[in-house]
Parts: C-alpha cells; sequence; structure tokens
C-alpha cells in the first residue's frame, strides 16, 4: 500500500500480498487529513460533509492524473525479473532495492502529477555479427519502470491490432515462436522473402508514431510520457584512456 492511502477503492490489487512494497510510510507533503471533519453530534453534518468533500476534491486536483499504483507494482516486479544493467545515475536494481518503496512512491508521486522528466538514456556501441556497430539505450532503473508501467496501460488497447505473423515485442510471443513457424512453412513454399528497414528506430517520423498513439489510447498520461520518451536526450559511454589507466566517463 502507498504512502498515505486507505484501504478502499480500486486499489484492492496492491493491497494482499504486494502490500509489503509500501507498508509503514508517512503522508507526503501534498497530503492533508481528510477524515474527522465532522465532530460527533455536530448540528452542522451536511456543512462538514461538504467541506470534506471540498477537500477531497482538492486532493485529486492535486494529481492531476489517476494512475493506478498497482501498475507500479506490476511493473517493478516484471523489471526485476528482467533484471538488466544500470543507466547514466549508475543505480542497480540492488541499489534501488534498499529504499524500494519510497523509489517506487516517488516515481508514482511524479508520474501522477504529470512531473517526471525521463532522465538522459545511457548508450552503448556493441558490435553487429554483420559488422560495425549498433546503439543500445539503458535506461535509469527508475526510467525503466516508469517506461513498463506505460507498457501494461498501454499494450492492451494495441495488442488485437497487431498481425498473427507479428512476434516483435509482443506478449507471450518470441523469436523461437517465429523460427517454428518458419520450419513448418518451408515445407509447404521454397522461397522466403526478406527485408529490413535501415535505423527504424533513428528514422520513424514522430509525429506519424504519435497519432497512432493518440488513435488507440484516451489517457492523457500515456501520451504525454510517451512523448517525452521520445525526445529523452542520450549520452554515450565513452572508455577513456587516463593517467591512472583505464576508466569510464558518462
Amino acid at each position: 500500500m502507498f504512502k498515505g492511502e486507505g484501504t478502499s477503492g480500486d486499489h484492492h490489487k496492491a493491497e494482499s500480498t504486494d502490500a509489503r512494497y509500501w507498508g509503514g510510510a508517512a503522508r507526503s507533503s501534498d497530503e492533508m487529513p481528510v477524515m474527522g471533519m465532522e465532530r460527533r453530534g455536530s448540528v452542522k453534518q451536511s456543512e462538514g460533509r461538504s467541506q470534506l468533500r471540498q477537500q477531497e476534491e482538492g486532493l485529486h486536483q492535486a494529481k492531476p492524473f489517476e494512475i493506478d499504483k498497482w501498475l507500479f507494482v506490476e511493473a517493478y516486479k516484471r523489471i526485476k525479473t528482467n533484471a538488466g544493467a544500470a543507466g547514466i545515475d549508475q543505480q542497480s536494481l540492488d541499489d534501488f532495492d534498499r529504499n524500494r518503496k519510497d523509489n517506487l512512491y516517488k516515481l508514482w508521486n511524479r508520474m501522477s502529477s504529470g512531473s517526471y522528466i525521463p532522465p538522459p538514456v545511457r548508450a552503448v556501441s556493441i558490435p553487429k555479427k554483420s559488422g560495425g556497430t549498433r546503439t543500445l539505450g539503458i535506461p535509469t532503473v527508475a526510467d525503466r519502470i516508469a517506461q513498463m508501467v506505460v507498457k501494461l496501460q498501454f499494450e492492451p488497447n494495441v495488442e488485437p491490432h497487431f498481425l498473427a505473423d507479428s512476434y516483435g515485442y509482443r506478449p507471450g510471443k518470441s523469436a523461437l515462436d517465429a523460427i517454428e513457424v518458419t520450419r513448418k512453412r518451408c515445407w509447404r513454399q521454397d522461397w522466403v522473402l526478406e527485408f529490413d528497414i535501415k535505423g527504424l528506430f533513428d528514422n520513424i517520423p514522430h509525429d506519424l508514431l504519435l497519432r497512432a498513439v493518440d488513435k488507440h489510447t484516451r489517457d492523457p498520461w500515456v501520451r504525454l510520457y510517451i512523448r517525452r520518451w521520445l525526445t529523452a536526450p542520450m549520452v554515450m559511454d565513452v572508455l577513456e584512456r587516463g593517467a591512472r589507466g583505464l576508466r569510464r566517463a558518462v
């Protein structure tokens, strides 16, 4: 359970076994006590309810985006399973875990308030089998969790629109599935068509991509953060040889 949240509403998903990620936290600075506004036996009960409603509405307005906190629990679990290297801040998953509940709460708080700005992506050049190199972007741990939150919200909307023969970056499908289908079809066809779009992610028009995003979601926070990730800066991970030997400068 997150800081300052009661056990009601749509967030029961995060209150069972996932409660261990959040317990024992104090209220944040933008949270105020909204209970106890009506004194027992007060004659002006309707006025007290009105004040309570106004304060609840004020709390709602303080967070322009309603993002289910359970998404952050689920996103964290998936990122933890996938492991991966540290980003530009050099924070590993183990480092993130040391203050996990506060780190997840801060991430939810920033994303739901619209103030989350993706940090620069750590860019690493890796060799290609065909020669040359390609650039691999490594986000920070927190940013990977944020991206997974948006993925969990957005993916169910677009998944039904993909062709059955599409295997890339899809849930429940992998390259091994594609190979299995290819193995079966090679007994029926004696030809194969192969093509690739060079530098797709580097050259895809952002305006067309965002039009497709807008078509498949009504969540303004999903659209907002996808736009910010598309323009997030990238910092090269350079190996430099200095007076004290080989050192890494990011």
